[in-house]
């Protein structure tokens, strides 16, 4: 273990605080060993601390008072309880009081190792989370990338870690769940995070035009073609970024896979090659795997994506997020429109908690900054919310008797029938809107309308 882990042991009975700080020393911990709770907590405040091993019974201050003034200087310092005592009383007491664990005498060296090796790889955890935050929020505002649940926290640290390597790595996970921002963690603590970071979303592109904006092309090559470096090309030493790579066609697949073999490209109309140096993150909603069953992905291009995985899971598998993200969208439209709103009602935000977000997190920013728009008061309340939200409907997965059970009137129902018909439809034919617009029988010009009047949302606008 690094001598970097600062452990202080608080033990009134000098032979077992000496052992228990001796076999800590050998294992390489700056320990400091104190026999009361008086001196133990002056050290505690002038000095950096990062492991507890307290004696519940001492002289003078106990050690639950300790306890609870440790906790109050420092909330996330793992505190774990010693004890000849050993009753479940006891242990579930300081347990709920928030110690990490709790350990009887004799105490086993075995399983008091395990135990700090344990509560010590949570307090790196903890650190790493903290200065990732803080080193992101300075390279490009991270702070707008809120997040407290275990899943986002694994899907960032899997992130953090990827950087340091040159591997390619596929971020996956469905419409508005985060991922360019995951791309940009891997870029900016990479080797190449002074770098240029080259961002391409494939599906906005036309299909006659990806290979020249990816590779370039000379001029004549096409019609009207003029010289142009690709993306590739530009993002050379640094990282390149190709968003929804299950948008890409067979034939590019291949002229994909020969980058990535050769490290190579040519450009549209040239028979010259160009080394290139780059690092590639990829990211799709697209289920790849079934992609491949239908021969509509590359298996080959598929292995060399996907190095390493990271997994975004959508808002609806968070939703101890929702507060954390509302109270950060309200600050900054509210700020931006200049409106007083520092707040939203109870029962607003338990609307916004039980809603399941098809659009994910950019679905709940464009809620609450039109929340902001229109709310007359200070703090947003419940009929600030659109109707979907505000009438506590699940919009995909409600029946029509359940909304007629809501008491709705009868233009109500419709609209919310048809706007759930709607976003069937668009999921269906994978947002295409022009099968879309056919299968419903509609014009895309009514098609359009109906999507803005209904505020359907759609992935990547």
């Amino acid at each position: 273990m690094s001598d970097a882990y600062r452990i202080m042991i608080v033990e009134d009975e000098s032979l077992a605080g000496k052992v228990i700080s001796d076999k800590l020393k050998s294992k390489h911990y700056d320990v400091a060993l104190f026999r009361a709770g008086e001196e133990a907590f002056l050290h505690f405040k002038e000095n950096p601390v990062d492991l507890v091993l307290l004696d519940y019974k001492l002289p003078g201050m106990s050690g639950e008072v300790l306890f609870e003034k440790i906790k109050e200087l420092n909330p996330l310092a793992p505190v774990i309880f010693m004890t000849a005592y050993s009753s479940v009383e006891k242990a579930v007491k300081v347990l709920k009081m928030g110690a990490y664990d709790y350990l009887t005498k004799p105490l086993e060296m075995d399983e008091l190792y395990h135990t700090i090796e344990n509560a010590l790889e949570k307090v790196t955890l903890i650190k790493e989370n903290r200065l990732l935050r803080e080193n992101l929020k300075e390279k490009f505002s991270f702070e707008n990338y809120v997040f407290n649940s275990e899943k986002m926290q694994q899907a960032v640290n899997m992130a953090l870690r990827a950087a340091s390597s040159s591997a390619n790595i596929l971020i996956t996970g469905e419409s508005g769940a985060g991922k360019e921002v995951i791309a940009n963690i891997v870029h900016y603590h990479s080797g190449r995070g002074e770098k240029k970071f080259i961002k391409v979303n494939l599906a906005a592109l036309p299909e006659s035009l990806i290979e020249a904006e990816l590779f370039g092309a000379v001029k004549g090559a096409f019609t009207g073609a003029i010289p142009r470096v690709g993306k590739f090309e530009e993002a050379d030493g640094g990282t390149i970024f190709l968003d929804e790579i299950g948008e890409l066609s067979p034939d590019m697949q291949v002229k994909l896979l020969r980058v990535l073999q050769d490290r190579e490209i040519t450009r549209l109309g040239s028979n010259e090659p160009v080394k290139i140096d780059i690092r590639l993150i990829t990211a799709t909603n697209a289920d790849l795997s079934r992609l491949i069953r239908e021969k509509r992905f590359r298996e080959d291009l598929y292995f060399r994506l996907n190095v390493i995985n990271v997994e975004l899971p959508p808002l609806r598998e968070r939703k101890g997020d929702i507060p954390l993200l509302v109270d950060y969208f309200i600050k900054k439209f509210a700020a931006r429109e200049k409106k007083a709103i520092e707040s939203i009602s109870r029962e607003a935000l338990n609307a916004l908690v039980k809603y399941h977000y098809p659009g994910n997190i950019r679905e709940l920013e464009n809620i609450i900054e039109r929340a902001v728009i229109l709310a007359r008061g200070n703090v947003l309340v419940f009929k600030d919310l659109p109707v979907f939200i505000s009438q506590g409907e699940d919009i995909e997965n409600g029946s029509q008797q359940e909304l007629e059970e809501e008491g709705l009137t009868l233009p109500r129902i419709l609209e919310l029938t048809e706007k759930r018909v709607i976003m069937k439809a668009l999921k269906k034919y994978e947002y295409n809107r022009s099968r879309v617009a056919r299968a419903l029988g509609i014009s895309e010009s009514g098609l359009r309308y109906k999507i803005q009047m209904l505020q359907i949302p759609i992935p990547n606008e």
